[in-house]
């Protein structure tokens, strides 16, 4: 499934065989800790609609709890489509609406800018998850992409949270082949991506530059490991390459689990290191 050309990203993404790995792997770390059920937050989007399309593969649809978490009305038609997708898997769902939980916490800071709320939003969204999965005895199954996790574009202990990312080492631009191979409805794969976090958000928009300038740049600095200084004499814009290299350096700390000095014999990340079914 690697990507090749720097012009194409994803050129050599096979989607058929992206499908088997993850269902089975959505299966096997399900399964090995004792669960049968997945809940997914689903927000009407590609990358949630690719997740719970690939979880009704691999557990059932019956054990795949969609969860749409609307904050307000900013964009109904996102809400709608959360819903088809839970009605084309033939799967539970439920919309929990976020506004009551957040606006009493900005209650208390007013002054709160879009960024702020936004983050709360991610996070109100995992706590209720979290909530939900408890209740349906089931793992958290995340929706963060390749992309997103390489130049931080999320939110820390948000969208982040999650047992497993199925998506975590597919590209934007490759969630957008597979959602059309999985069958995921048109509407949801061609529309403009969006985190939801405000009215008239858009991914892009807020990056400013689109998924396949970054996924080619993230190719060459990634999986074949081109120095960034090498990038322009290949035809990259210096200033993008810049951009990308620098977004991913500064949100290096988001991809860690959070550090601890060692000061005893044995310590957790440092050499206390087993798979998490090890006890089983």
């Amino acid at each position: 499934m690697m990507v090749q050309d720097p012009d194409t990203p994803v050129e050599k993404f096979n989607p058929a065989l992206a499908t088997e790995s993850i269902t089975r792997f959505i299966r096997d770390e399900v399964t090995k800790v004792g669960f049968t059920r997945g809940v997914v937050g689903v927000s009407g989007g590609i990358d949630s609609a690719v997740v719970a399309f690939l979880t009704a593969r691999a557990l059932g649809a019956e054990n795949t709890y969609c969860i749409s978490m609307p904050y307000k009305k900013h964009d109904p038609s996102a809400r709608a489509d959360a819903e088809a997708i839970a009605h084309a898997l033939g799967a539970p769902f439920q919309t929990v609406d976020i506004a009551p939980m957040v606006d009493a916490y900005f209650a208390h800071f007013p002054e709160a800018d879009h960024i702020r709320r936004g983050n709360v939003m991610a996070r109100m969204r995992m706590i209720v998850l979290y909530d939900l999965s408890r209740v349906h005895r089931a793992l958290v199954i995340g929706t963060s992409n390749k992309t997103e996790a390489l130049i931080g574009y999320t939110t820390l202990w948000g969208d982040m949270a999650a047992a497993m990312w199925p998506i975590g080492d597919i590209y934007k631009t490759e969630v957008r082949i597979l959602a059309r191979f999985l069958g995921v409805p048109e509407r949801i794969v061609s529309k403009p991506p969006t985190a939801g976090l405000w009215e008239g958000q858009t991914d892009e928009g807020e990056l400013g530059l689109s998924y396949e300038e970054i996924d080619a740049i993230l190719v060459e600095l990634v999986d074949k490991r081109i120095p960034k200084d090498v990038l322009p004499e290949r035809g990259f814009d210096r200033e993008k390459v810049e951009r990308v290299y620098e977004m991913m350096r500064a949100s290096q700390f988001k991809r860690r689990m959070p550090l601890l000095p060692k000061v005893s014999t044995r310590s957790i990340n440092h050499d206390f290191k087993y798979k998490r079914d090890w006890g089983r």
